[in-house]
């Protein structure tokens, strides 16, 4: 089984899938992005696939998933280094992947997220001062 090496920086969980994955891995590091995301607080999460050429749509709709539980856990999600056969191979299979930011490269996915939290802390912080609590 193909093994995922996550890394935390600051607010962000890294996950680099340097190579394809079969359905079982692939759930597996579903379950370990989760898990991550549970034990660590990380507030965004990265997905890097720049080494992949081919996503099915196994894969696609699980990435989707993965996005939709870490937004549920307060969790951003940002998808980069698509590859033009890989993001057209989706479009075709009608994966739109709701909820998931994509930029070009992990630099520019890391200022997005960077935009993405701050927002969501500025508004939090701006809350907590004015001594508004909203529930």
């Amino acid at each position: 089984m193909a093994e995922i090496t996550m890394m935390k920086i600051g607010p962000v969980l890294i996950v680099p899938m340097q190579v394809a994955l079969h359905n079982h891995a692939a759930v597996q590091v579903q379950e370990d992005i989760i898990q991550n995301i549970e034990e660590t607080g990380a507030r965004g999460l990265l997905i890097e696939v720049s080494k992949l050429r081919i996503v099915d749509s196994f894969l696609g709709r699980l990435i989707g998933d993965t996005a939709g539980m870490a937004g549920v856990m307060g969790c951003q999600t940002v998808l980069v280094g698509l590859q033009p056969e890989v993001a057209i191979t989706l479009m075709e299979l009608g994966l739109h992947l709701e909820g998931v930011y994509t930029a070009l490269n992990t630099e520019a996915g890391l200022e997005l997220l960077e935009h993405l939290i701050g927002d969501k802390t500025d508004k939090i912080e701006t809350e907590h001062s004015s001594g508004e609590e909203r529930f």
